[in-house]
């Protein structure tokens, strides 16, 4: 199978190989004709253009950035030509931002200027729906409003709050599954790259539409096709005016089919929403976001009519934000922790030692904030792997003037974030995971301070920050409490893979496997084994025999034939009630007799 970077590459190589075709041609013209350059009106003083390579007539820069990934390629670019660099891209004229004193004259000097989107970007377009959502949408009255909107209503405190139930919920199923997935493997290994990027979308989907939906599952599924065609640098948003290329690509017909099938799972959903709200069959008292999205429809008090295709441009935007800083932070998390085994071990320490004894899911915001060293690790891996090293694309809204460079109106802007939080001239060492570094630091990621800004910084800042983080802050606390982590026989922490590929962020190129070890301990342990298994359970195994021959894997019950306090009650008398023991899955139990296989 051809994943889509691989199509954008190839599409990007036909209109390479069409472009030199088309330059030779022009070439042999110019000089068959006998045609000069003239020079231009010397009484008009150039505006000084900020650095950058060299370019070729149609393509432009494009070939500088090809063959590998864009943060990387525009970082190397950025140290040969400085923090304001100018790429021609396609038809494109884009400038790249990559130093916390640019990115601030962007942000927050000249932010009113470069706070719009990018108008010629099909992609924006598409995901975007021409506009109508709040990530994606030209700067303009409609998007204020709809900015105090997610702000006040749908991603505040009070919100955040309310879901804690949710993630709570969630972050138990995530855990279930883990130990369900490491009993099914016979040494125990369990891919945790695809076990946490599963939680993103279950919890965004829950959040948006409540706990029970029809068609969630097909919504988070369909999501997770456009994310992979959503993926580096889009054909046809370097020539959008070009008809030729448009016919060409294939992306942008599956992108649009694919995005059209999500608005039509929301226009669906909302439409059983109304239908069970006008039936009393909703509950006023516990307002998902869909539920807050119409209640603000009937309410009429926007200057715009709040119509469905806004509310599910919307929710799109929303689930994508949240679940693209949730899933891949969390897979870079734990690889950088299993890379540093001492790391990991002190955040291991804190988490349960300051949280007690063994305990069920945790949850609480209150006992989050005491973690000071797992919100260190948090924020050294967004320094490390920020969501979108690349953030959403700006659009210069009029003409300006940057560090004594001319930029014109409808220039494209990329701040490189990825760049910026690996600069020498802020960080030392910058390339090492070393969370320390935050220690009696005021430097956070909140948009003020420009060196770190893994979610933006001014009008466009990611409005999902605090509902992205506090769910990274109890996923990550929940893994690190209640397993120990191994890596399979062989790797060995300097052979964890840390490559990059694109998706709707930046994920590993390779899935992180490990084999986790769930962790007991407490003063009365027989009682804390009993309540963790309120939500650890304990699957059927697939190899189902008929002859108990020795060595054979019998099937296990969903449930222990004896309880498991009476079951462990001789190892609290072999080791008293204070004991610590680590009780390792797969279990093997040995039955004697025809009763006792059944």
């Amino acid at each position: 199978m051809i994943d889509n970077t691989e199509f954008h590459s190839m599409e990007l190589l036909t209109l390479f190989a069409v472009s030199l075709a088309t330059l030779v041609l022009v070439l042999i013209w110019f000089q068959k004709s006998g045609v000069r350059s003239t020079p231009g009106d010397k009484s008009k003083p150039e505006k000084r253009q900020p650095p950058g390579p060299w370019s070729l007539p149609i393509i432009g820069g494009i070939h500088h950035v090809m063959g590998g990934l864009g943060h990387r390629k525009m970082m190397e670019l950025s140290h040969h030509h400085g923090p304001l660099m100018f790429l021609r891209l396609g038809e494109v004229p884009t400038l790249v931002v990559s130093s916390a004193e640019a990115a601030e004259l962007v942000m927050k000097t000249h932010d009113l200027t470069f706070c719009s989107r990018p108008t010629t970007s099909i992609t924006i377009d598409i995901v975007g729906s021409k506009g109508k959502g709040i990530g994606f949408a030209p700067y303009g009255d409609r998007w204020r409003q709809m900015k105090k909107i997610v702000v006040m209503e749908l991603l505040s405190a009070a919100q955040v709050k309310r879901i804690e139930s949710i993630r709570a919920e969630v972050a138990g199923r995530l855990l279930r599954s883990i130990a369900t997935a490491g009993a099914r493997h016979e040494a125990g290994i369990v891919n945790v790259s695809n076990e946490v990027k599963a939680l993103a979308p279950d919890l965004g989907a829950m959040a948006m539409f409540g706990g029970k939906c029809a068609m969630k599952s097909d919504f988070v599924r369909l999501y997770d096709e456009v994310s992979e065609l959503v993926s580096g640098f889009f054909p046809v948003d370097l020539f959008p005016s070009s008809r030729l290329v448009r016919w060409l690509s294939i992306s942008e017909r599956h992108l649009a089919r694919g995005y059209g099938r999500i608005q039509s799972i929301i226009a669906t959903i909302i439409q059983s929403r109304k239908v069970a709200e006008n039936n009393g069959a909703c509950s006023p008292d516990q307002e998902d976001l869909l539920s807050v999205m119409l209640r603000l429809q009937k309410e009429e008090s926007l200057t715009f009519p709040l119509t469905s295709e806004i509310i599910g441009a919307v929710m799109f935007d929303i689930f994508g934000g949240a679940t693209t800083t949730i899933g891949s932070t969390h897979e870079w998390a734990m690889s950088e922790l299993m890379k540093k085994p001492e790391t990991m071990a002190k955040a291991q320490k804190e988490v349960r030692e300051v949280l007690g004894g063994s305990r069920g899911v945790i949850s609480s915001n209150t006992e989050l904030a005491r973690l000071s060293y797992m919100r260190m690790v948090i924020k050294e891996v967004l320094r490390l792997h920020p969501p979108n090293p690349l953030l959403v694309p700006r659009e210069s809204r009029e003409d300006c003037e940057i560090m004594g460079y001319h930029v014109p109106k409808g220039t494209k802007v990329l701040v490189n974030a990825f760049a910026i939080s690996r600069d020498p001239m802020y960080w030392k060492t910058p390339e090492a995971f070393n969370p320390e570094r935050f220690e009696n630091s005021n430097v956070d990621y909140k948009g003020t301070n420009f060196e770190f800004i893994p979610f933006g910084s001014g009008r466009r800042q990611c409005p999902a920050i605090m509902f992205g983080t506090s769910t990274l802050e109890i996923a990550l606390a929940n893994l690190l409490y209640h397993f120990d982590w191994v890596l399979p026989d062989g790797v060995s922490p300097e052979l964890v893979d840390m490559s990059e590929q694109y998706g709707m962020g930046v994920n590993k190129k390779l899935d992180l496997h490990l084999r986790p070890i769930p962790y007991y301990v407490g003063d009365e342990e027989v009682e804390k084994i009993e309540q963790y298994m309120e939500f650890m359970t304990w699957p059927r195994q697939r190899n189902r025999t008929t002859h108990a021959e020795a060595g054979q894997r019998l099937p296990v019950e969903e449930n222990w034939p004896t309880p498991l306090h009476l079951a462990a009650s001789p190892l609290v008398e072999e080791g008293g009630p204070a004991s610590r023991r680590l009780i390792e899955v797969p279990m093997m139990v040995t039955f004697s007799g025809g009763h006792g296989a059944r």
